[in-house]
């Protein structure tokens, strides 16, 4: 399920970032009395009460500046990208909160923000969408309580009277969000097999997308980052539904402008986090480059399963030798994920491009694949005979049984007399003996340490 998004917007120095601290239990943004410290959306997940859901934080906005005059000192030049970033925010949004200072009061700049969110809403199903929450932050006094009723002027409902740094009552606040989310049984059932197509910008992305599709549902321009939404196209191969993802650059950190940009790098990612199998393109021009192992990271950190396509092959100068030589390149940037299919293609005259598709289901075939307890404990016991498990301190590391207690990710439970001793070099070990033996093409595996009482 695609989780929810929340917007945190609002006037410099509210607290946001020290509320997007809280609610994702981390000092992921910038804490600072200075207006203006949060320039960039800051994007992460949060949970309460067993729901997950992503929090976007965004620098202050302040229309009564518009760019002009300096709110503080090196703050100017970034006001208007400030506001941009959070007029986007607000658009992707599912849910925005407002945050004011409740030891300031009610601002001139609070009431534009109002009248920027108010007009952003539509109506969807007889309901105002976003649905926007009035939070009113740095009440740790008695006194900005009882002055909390000044916000009803700014015609967003009742406020909610907050301390970011305490966390007063901000699970009130919560109990209220998770009110607005869609309840997950209603949501559709989509059982087609999600393909992302991810990777650096003009790499070749939506020309793959038009070739799979066969139509020009994407723009294909030479120009980078033209594609700026995460576009779903849905067809059937072989009887088989399939929704196509098609997603934008995602360029360096350092390389991302602000604005419009850097939401479409969220939306990449979020396909990816949707995503069964993700296709990670490479431009056979430029050669595989550290953002490639970074987007790669990242799709092995959400477990999910790939295909590498290194694309614009036809434009290579070839010989005998070179496509040895590319996939040994590959193969060594890419070390950590050396179970994924490598394939050569030419989304522009399309080399090869027929078999993306069936390699990209056998892919997902492999990830909802399941083994049987006693199949997967002969193996492990076999692996245990031609290598030993190690031991520490006198101590040896004992497999007692295990059992697949999942797919999508195949992940294994491995009872074990103490998970400490079971070093990632052997979990590697038996990792790639249980792809020998099953394969598992294109798709990561868990195995997890568990302890078992000897007795």
């Amino acid at each position: 399920m695609t989780k929810p998004v929340v917007a945190l917007v609002g006037r410099p120095n509210v607290g946001k970032s020290t509320l997007f601290n809280r609610l994702v239990g981390e000092r992921l943004a910038i804490v600072d009395d200075t207006p203006g410290t949060t320039r960039d959306r800051i994007f992460a997940e949060a949970e309460w009460s067993g729901i997950r859901f992503d929090v976007v934080d965004t620098g202050g906005i302040d229309p009564s500046h518009g760019g002009k005059t300096p709110l503080s000192i090196g703050s100017a030049d970034f006001i208007n990208e400030i506001k941009a970033q959070a007029r986007i925010a607000i658009g992707e949004a599912d849910v925005v909160f407002l945050l004011c200072d409740g030891q300031s009061g009610v601002t001139p700049a609070d009431r534009e923000v109002a009248q920027i969110l108010r007009r952003s809403q539509k109506m969807v199903d007889g309901k105002p969408f976003p649905p926007i929450f009035l939070v009113v932050n740095k009440c740790e006094s008695l006194t900005e309580r009882d002055n909390v009723g000044q916000f009803y002027e700014l015609g967003l409902g009742d406020p909610y009277a907050i301390s970011a740094v305490h966390g007063t009552d901000t699970g009130d606040l919560l109990d209220a969000l998770l009110a607005t989310f869609p309840n997950q049984e209603e949501e559709e059932n989509d059982e087609s097999v999600k393909i992302a197509i991810v990777g650096k910008p003009n790499a070749g992305k939506s020309s793959l997308l038009n070739r799979l599709a066969g139509k020009e549902r994407a723009i294909v321009s030479p120009i980078a980052g033209t594609t700026r939404d995460a576009v779903d196209t849905k067809i059937e191969f072989d009887g088989i539904p399939v929704t196509l993802i098609d997603t934008a650059g995602i360029r360096r950190r350092g390389r991302i402008d602000p604005g419009v940009e850097k939401f479409s790098v969220v939306r990449s990612f979020k396909a990816i986090e949707r995503a069964d199998v993700v296709l990670l393109m490479i431009d056979a021009e430029e050669g595989i480059t550290a953002q490639d192992t970074h987007i790669a990271g990242y799709i092995l950190e959400e477990w999910k399963s790939c295909v590498v396509l290194v694309n614009k092959w036809d434009a290579v100068v070839k010989d005998t030798y070179t496509m040895d030589a590319y996939t040994k390149k590959v193969r060594e940037q890419l070390n950590f994920m050396d179970y994924v299919p490598l394939m050569f293609i030419s989304a522009k005259t399309g080399q090869r491009v027929d078999q993306v598709l069936p390699t990209a289901l056998r892919v997902q075939e492999e990830r909802l694949a399941r083994l049987t307890t006693s199949k997967l404990n002969i193996l492990l016991q076999n692996a245990q005979d031609t290598h030993p498990a190690p031991s520490h301190a006198g101590r040896q590391l004992k497999i007692y049984y295990a059992t697949q207690v999942r797919s999508d990710p195949p992940t294994f439970l491995l009872f074990v007399n103490d998970p400490t001793l079971m070093h990632f070099t052997y979990i590697r070990f038996l990792e790639n003996r249980i792809r020998e033996e099953y394969g598992f093409v294109g798709t990561p595996i868990r195995l997890i340490p568990k302890a078992r009482n000897e007795k």
